[in-house]
């Protein structure tokens, strides 16, 4: 349910296939990297993992010199810089780039690798289909089966330039009717959202659902409360008590479908909340102008 001055108010649904009532539901996850010690913890830095159905986040406070290199990775993958200090050299098989702090940069399939020059907060994304990364989440249990009410994962197509590498600043000038800040490459949508300074008013929340993919919620500056609520079905032994927690930054929340969500910033100073999807939204990519790089990753034929 959204306020008629949300943009999401005026989505629609882009697909006629029918999702099966469910029957059976997923928790959530919560992955508070602040208050857990980190998987890695080495000469270049330390690093958290946490995984959703499709994807791998991985948090890392560098040193200078952290270099973090892929052999044969098989798919695309995210590089998000929220630190306006914090570069990134990056190399691909047939590519090289600098990127700029507060940028995001999607790494070709193939051999590649992120060095930080200085040091600095870095956050990665990757599908599962990277077990070794997949292998090493702090959740990593909690998905030796697949969760109930998604399906199996399906890349996008990839960019019209394949092979390179493509970046992007986060400094996009918000527009009237756009929902935040919504970038895509051929498996994930990151959606930059806008930050809020101070509490958010909770006459003015926006509760909803997904049929059939997960939200991940990622926690780079303040503090929410992300508020979840499951439907009731017919058998009562798979109902679910509301959640209502607490997540400090940095940190991930794991949003399962169908269930009602949505998040609060709390902090007092800044909250800055990235919302992630694997593979990307249909329907957020068939708003014109809402995804930032649209004309660089096309949307798939079939849909």
């Amino acid at each position: 349910m959204y306020l008629k001055s949300d943009p999401r108010s005026a989505l629609v649904q882009t697909s006629s296939a029918k999702v099966p009532a469910p029957t059976e539901f997923a928790g959530a996850e919560y992955a508070k990297f602040y208050e857990t010690a980190p998987q890695d913890h080495d000469d270049k830095g330390r690093t958290w993992y946490a995984r959703g159905q499709n994807y791998v986040i991985v948090y890392s406070e560098t040193k200078p010199g952290a270099r973090f290199s892929r052999q044969g990775q098989p798919d695309e993958y995210v590089v998000l810089l929220p630190e306006p200090a914090v570069v990134a050299d990056i190399s691909a098989d047939a590519d090289h780039r600098r990127v700029a702090g507060y940028s995001i940069a999607f790494v070709p399939p193939g051999n590649s690798t992120v060095l930080i020059p200085e040091g600095g907060r870095i956050i990665r994304m990757f599908t599962t289909k990277s077990s070794d990364l997949a292998a090493k989440c702090s959740n990593a249990a909690s998905f030796a089966q697949p969760h109930p009410n998604i399906p199996p994962f399906e890349a996008w197509p990839a960019p019209r330039r394949a092979g390179h590498i493509h970046s992007y600043s986060l400094d996009v000038q918000s527009e009237e009717g756009r929902f935040g800040r919504i970038f895509r490459c051929s498996t994930f949508m990151v959606n930059y959202l806008e930050p809020r300074k101070g509490p958010r008013d909770v006459t003015k929340l926006s509760p909803h659902h997904h049929d059939d993919f997960e939200q991940c919620s990622l926690a780079l500056e303040g503090a929410y409360i992300h508020d979840i609520r499951w439907p009731w079905v017919p058998d009562m032994t798979k109902w679910r008590a509301d959640d209502h927690e607490y997540c400090a930054a940095p940190s991930i929340a794991v949003i399962p479908p169908p269930a009602i969500h949505t998040s609060r910033a709390v902090g007092e100073g800044l909250n800055q909340l990235v919302d992630i999807f694997c593979p990307p939204r249909m329907d957020f990519s068939s708003k014109p102008g809402w995804v930032v790089n649209a004309d660089d990753y096309p949307m798939p034929a079939h849909i």
